[in-house]
């Protein structure tokens, strides 16, 4: 489960949209100048970096509430991709929860937190 492919992705989108709210999830004028002023591999270490403190561990501290909606490309990412916490990890991903990411899921989860800010930014996958 490294990286997300284009039909794991396209089936990824068609779960999201079935969502309430994350299909209203869309980044600013602000986090895209972010974006393409840093580029994807300083994004790739942010949001590595992100999910190995906050979304790996087996029990994360304040789970639910640990990502915050705003204040990082990531962050907003995050919700929009169902990869804020272990419950929608779990539900849309599946990931099971109460047990620590290995090394090729964080590297999935970033994946898909990388391509969807692609996507909202135009920048190549």
């Amino acid at each position: 489960m490294k990286n997300i492919d284009e039909t794991q992705w396209k089936t990824l989108k068609k779960k999201l949209s079935r969502s309430p709210h994350i299909p209203s999830i869309a980044m600013g004028e602000p986090e895209k100048e972010y974006v393409l002023s840093r580029g994807i591999d300083i994004l790739r270490l942010h949001a590595t970096d992100f999910v190995n403190k906050r979304i790996a561990p087996a029990k994360p501290k304040n789970d639910g509430r640990q990502t915050p909606l705003k204040g990082h490309p990531v962050f907003i990412a995050q919700h929009a991709t169902g990869t804020s916490d272990r419950t929608r990890l779990e539900k849309l991903h599946g990931i099971k929860a109460n047990i620590k990411l290995t090394e090729n899921e964080v590297a999935y989860v970033v994946s898909v937190i990388l391509r969807w800010i692609q996507e909202q930014t135009g920048e190549p996958n």
